[in-house]
């Protein structure tokens, strides 16, 4: 399996990269964030330190997933709460703290693989939930046939729920992932575009609000 291994200290990544390989796996190492976003591509599973030189690691994993389904497993220093679990939200597939046995590191790593390898087909990229339908890849929303005009930020929120069509969805994963930190996003400015959303499909009921936890597109 082609591993990334993105990792700045040259001792930690030397010993990693060996240790992968006699593993029986191909591991390519970079030390940058932006070099992740490049090749990742190259790889079938990123290993990712969250202390790197030019972009923090947490950065780095929500502009990969922007664009990629990539597995990733966070191997870091920082064990404090809010980084594990800004770490996870953000789609991280597992997070260890460092310094981790090798043997559990290598389990882990067949562990999210096997999971990447047997998971269900690829969720639909159009939703529905009565009349109101969301094409996630085209950004495009309509309501009965016709177009309704979101802007980016209102698109953002109802694709985040529609992504998960039918399951409770908390405030603080939607601001983590349409404002990208949940501890810093102003919850009011979720409340404000979710009231605007409404009143643009005019379908209040494909809406449902879970009273202190979040919210639900569709049944």
């Amino acid at each position: 399996m082609r591993v990334l291994l993105a990792e700045d200290d040259d001792g930690v990544a030397g010993a990693l990269t060996e240790a992968l390989y006699d593993n029986g796996h191909l591991p390519a190492r970079v030390r940058r964030g932006e070099d992740v976003l490049a090749r990742h591509r190259q790889a079938d599973l990123l290993l990712l330190d969250l202390g790197l030189p030019d972009l923090d690691g947490l950065e780095v994993l929500r502009k990969l997933r922007a664009v990629s389904a990539l597995p990733v497993v966070v191997l870091t220093a920082r064990g404090d709460e809010r980084s594990v679990v800004r770490g996870l939200r953000l789609g991280a597939d597992d997070y260890l703290v460092k310094p981790v046995r090798l043997a559990e590191l290598l389990a882990r790593i067949e562990a999210v693989t096997r999971r990447a390898t047997t998971s269900a087909a690829p969720a639909p990229r159009t939703v529905r939930a009565a009349d109101v339908e969301v094409d996630l890849d085209a950004r495009r929303v309509t309501v009965g046939g016709a177009e309704v005009r979101l802007t980016t930020k209102e698109f953002e929120v109802l694709a985040a729920l529609a992504a998960r069509a039918g399951t409770a969805v908390s405030r603080q994963q939607l601001m983590d992932e349409v404002w990208g930190d949940a501890f810093l996003a102003v919850s009011r400015s979720l409340d404000v575009h979710l009231t605007q959303v409404r009143a643009k499909l005019g379908r209040p009921e494909v809406l449902t609000t879970i009273r202190g936890f979040g919210y639900r597109f569709g049944d």
